[in-house]
């Protein structure tokens, strides 16, 4: 057969380059047709690569942490005979390394920046090319945590670091090598970690790379956005009537299932068009409107973790159509087949804590967003309700919203009345409405 490249493939229009973190197959493994290669890591997601032939894996052409081009070759796949000649090459090439290097090596030193690892002690990741160019630049470990990242939960982008680069205070970009003792004591200390006691029995377990992302983007929102809940709870009577009168006939219909999820997400795009200022983001003492409605649905991952796609413009579907997407990302994320441009741009985040049996929670801001709204279970609760004949006592299908938003930005008045308002809609759900 034909010498055949593997490419690194295009995982969306944002995306020009992908980090390589795990190969999964080694030199001379047989591969399968549309069989997993190698792991991939953007600044938005993590995925693998699928070989597009069937053969023998002839030639890694990159390393575990190099960066590669969207549209480049990363390996090469062959029949056994080609695996064998590329074997049986001259070896020579490794003998090559010399004494020069040393001297090339102390030359190097004098003007090499501070080391930055993958992962820094705080469980943020930094892609290769960060690294790269934060060395060269002269930036710390202590100013790339800084920066605030736009990349999945939290990464620091390529963009962000060269956004960040023009607007550097040109004190902290000195040299480090004209940095005198006195600056250096002036430098904010770490703060003490707690001490833990290991005893006996205790298992210790560590966190995968997407936990620590995930950790890391937690304490960063905490940090940035003061954060205030506001509650309300809903009447998801007519709502739920509704649904069990709909949904054989709709999965009949669009080999779908309907859900929840999708209803109370377009009561939301309903209420965000009311109340436009909570669709921003904060950019230090600015305020970035945002013209689309892109809803973030939190999504748990069979291994724990937690990921957020996107629904662009969900403001432009209708009711069918938010619940196919709903559908689609989700079970993609369950896949792990969603694409980097599948987690980005998001303006707002709804998180469904009632699939879990909770009746409500304080989520914690998805940032650059301002709000998010946490969904509690449905449950039957006895009510006042009013009737022609007066007040009564009747059984309602009952859900608590929770509502938390940035108090930099969104004070309690328009937190307040953003969650009533979806809870309006709710409840003034057309039980008569033909989908």
């Amino acid at each position: 057969m034909a010498q055949v490249e593997l490419i690194m493939p295009k995982m969306g229009e944002s995306v020009a380059e992908a980090t390589i973190t795990s190969w999964l197959k080694e030199v001379g493994d047989t591969i399968e047709a549309d069989e997993s290669v190698v792991e991939i890591a953007t600044d938005k997601v993590d995925s693998e690569v699928p070989s597009t032939a069937e053969g023998i894996l002839i030639k890694k052409l990159y390393n575990e942490g190099d960066v590669v081009q969207v549209g480049q070759a990363i390996a090469i796949i062959g029949s056994e005979a080609e695996a064998a000649a590329e074997s049986s090459a001259p070896q020579q090439a490794a003998a090559v390394v010399t004494a020069p290097i040393a001297e090339t090596a102390s030359v190097a030193s004098v003007v090499a920046s501070e080391k930055i690892n993958t992962t820094s002690d705080s469980g943020k990741f930094y892609s290769p090319l960060v690294r790269s160019i934060a060395e060269k630049e002269g930036i710390s470990i202590n100013e790339l945590e800084a920066i605030n990242g736009s990349g999945k939960e939290g990464r620091v982008t390529k963009k962000d670091i060269l956004d960040y680069l023009p607007n550097r205070n040109t004190t902290v970009a000195a040299p480090a090598a004209v940095a005198s003792a006195p600056a250096a004591a002036q430098a904010k200390p770490a703060p003490k970690k707690a001490s833990i006691s290991i005893n006996a029995g205790d298992e210790i377990i560590e966190m995968d790379r997407m936990r620590k992302l995930i950790a890391n983007h937690m304490v960063i929102s905490k940090q940035t956005s003061p954060h205030v809940t506001s509650y309300v709870e809903a009447d998801m009577t007519n709502i739920v009537n509704w649904r069990n009168k709909v949904k054989d006939g709709f999965l009949a219909r669009e080999n779908e299932k309907i859900t929840f999820t999708p209803i109370i997400m377009e009561a939301i795009v309903k209420a965000i068009k009311d109340f436009p200022m909570i669709n921003v983001s904060v950019d230090g003492d600015t305020i970035i409107k945002r013209k689309n409605i892109n809803l973030g649905m939190a999504t748990a991952l069979p291994s724990g973790n937690l990921i957020v796609p996107v629904i662009k413009n969900a403001d432009q579907l209708n009711l069918v159509g938010m619940t196919k997407a709903v559908n689609d990302l989700a079970n993609r994320a369950r896949n792990n087949a969603l694409v980097p441009d599948d987690i980005a741009g998001g303006t707002y985040t709804m998180t469904n804590v009632g699939s879990f049996g909770n009746v409500m929670g304080t989520p914690i801001i998805n940032q650059p967003q301002v709000a998010i709204m946490a969904v509690g279970a449905i449950q039957k609760k006895p009510a006042v309700i009013e009737t022609p004949a007066g007040d009564a006592i009747a059984i309602r299908h009952k859900m608590f919203l929770s509502h938390a938003y940035d108090h930099r930005v969104v004070d309690g008045a328009l937190g307040g009345m953003f969650v009533r308002r979806v809870a309006d809609y709710l409840e003034q759900f057309d039980i008569n409405k033909e989908i």
